[in-house]
């Protein structure tokens, strides 16, 4: 009779029990049954009953719900390591991990790195992102930590690591929009007599008239470009990476794509094919021979950085702006817009992963479409009268 009442009493898989210690702290445990050959339990403490019942009321509920309970203990240091190196390194662009690596290394894992993963609350990551601001990281760059956070995360949700996202229940911070000032069909023809003659000329004018990103650009070879059939291929990016400049994947899927060159750029084209032959002939032996379209004066890679300090000059003497490098890209988008050109077209040319991108940074810059759209349905209205 004795066995068969202690039978009762035995806690099953998935029950949970409360105690007091001799030291006065009160327990609750759960049962998770046998894992591996050995038995496994949850325990929490508290200073009073009421404290742990609590704890245990919850994660009871949350098991009932199917939702894996955590035993694994590890610090988010610790995890978001192998998270990078198991999922991030063998899945993204070396530039990307690098990124993501320097931001844990350097940000995340000294915030937030200590305390345990299973533990990490919204509190903790809210917390993070309010001092990093203090510490006048920008808001753009906190924004990416919690981006990075969530993708992290959301892995460890997916190996039952944690019973909940709780990066995605924390707003990121705001960040003031970059404000894109279209460029005119004059501004851009003042802008093209300026770099007439200079060596990067060519460089500029197909970002400009195809709108390629800076690596995609100083990426380019000659092998990629159809002179016959005025077509261009992107099939990489130049980045600098650990200090080394390589050629890598182009940014997306989409990114990787063949361009119609117009005449005019066919023509720079070739002008700058003859230059480079010609600076290849002066190098002599000290030439190194890279494919590349755009090249030093003795065949090596452009540095990224070094492109601006050749565009300042030249903006100055077009009295233009002293426009970023990038906003070449965002030219060819406005001016194509602003000549008829479909939506779905300018983000085929521009390599955009989705049309909502190339919507959501060009459409509000182009007032003068949404009047000319008007003044469309306005004489359609009054023709129909």
């Amino acid at each position: 009779m004795a066995d068969k009442e202690q039978k009762r009493r035995k806690r099953g898989q998935g029950e949970g029990s409360i105690y007091k210690r001799e030291d006065g702290l009160w327990v609750a445990a759960v049962n998770l049954g046998y894992q591996g050959g050995k038995l496994k339990r949850k325990v929490y403490y508290g200073k009073t009953r009421s404290e742990v019942s609590e704890k245990l009321t919850a994660v009871l509920n949350d098991l009932q719900r199917g939702i894996p309970l955590v035993t694994e203990r590890q610090t988010v240091k610790q995890f978001l390591k192998c998270w990078l190196a198991d999922t991030v390194k063998p899945n993204v662009r070396p530039s990307t991990y690098i990124s993501y690596e320097q931001q844990v290394r350097v940000h995340i894992a000294p915030g937030l790195g200590h305390t345990q993963l299973e533990k990490l609350s919204p509190q903790h990551i809210q917390t993070y992102i309010n001092d990093r601001l203090k510490a006048d990281l920008s808001p753009k760059t906190v924004k990416y930590h919690l981006s990075i956070l969530r993708m992290a995360l959301g892995q460890a949700l997916r190996w039952n690591l944690v019973s909940r996202n709780v990066a995605m229940l924390v707003d990121p911070p705001r960040i003031e929009k970059y404000e894109i000032q279209p460029i005119t069909p004059e501004q851009a023809r003042v802008f093209l007599l300026a770099i007439q003659g200079h060596r990067m000329e060519a460089l500029f004018t197909v970002a400009l008239s195809l709108g390629l990103r800076r690596g995609e650009a100083l990426g380019l070879r000659w092998q990629d470009i159809d002179f016959g059939g005025r077509t261009l291929r992107i099939n990489a990016s130049l980045q600098r990476i650990q200090g080394k400049l390589v050629l890598c994947e182009p940014k997306t899927k989409t990114s990787r794509r063949v361009l119609n060159m117009p005449e005019s750029l066919v023509a720079k084209l070739r002008e700058h094919r003859t230059r480079q032959l010609e600076e290849k002939l002066l190098a002599g032996s000290n030439w190194v021979e890279s494919g590349l379209v755009f090249t030093s004066a003795i065949g090596t890679p452009v540095d990224p950085r070094h492109v601006k300090r050749h565009l300042d000059p030249l903006l100055k003497k077009a009295e233009l702006p002293h426009y970023r490098v990038h906003d070449l890209r965002h030219f060819c988008a406005s001016l194509l817009l602003a000549q008829g050109v479909p939506l779905k077209v300018v983000s085929e040319i521009l390599g955009h992963s989705q049309i909502s991108i190339t919507a959501d940074l060009y459409i509000h810059v182009l007032p003068s479409m949404r009047k000319e759209a008007i003044d469309l349905m306005d004489s359609i209205l009054a023709g129909a009268k």
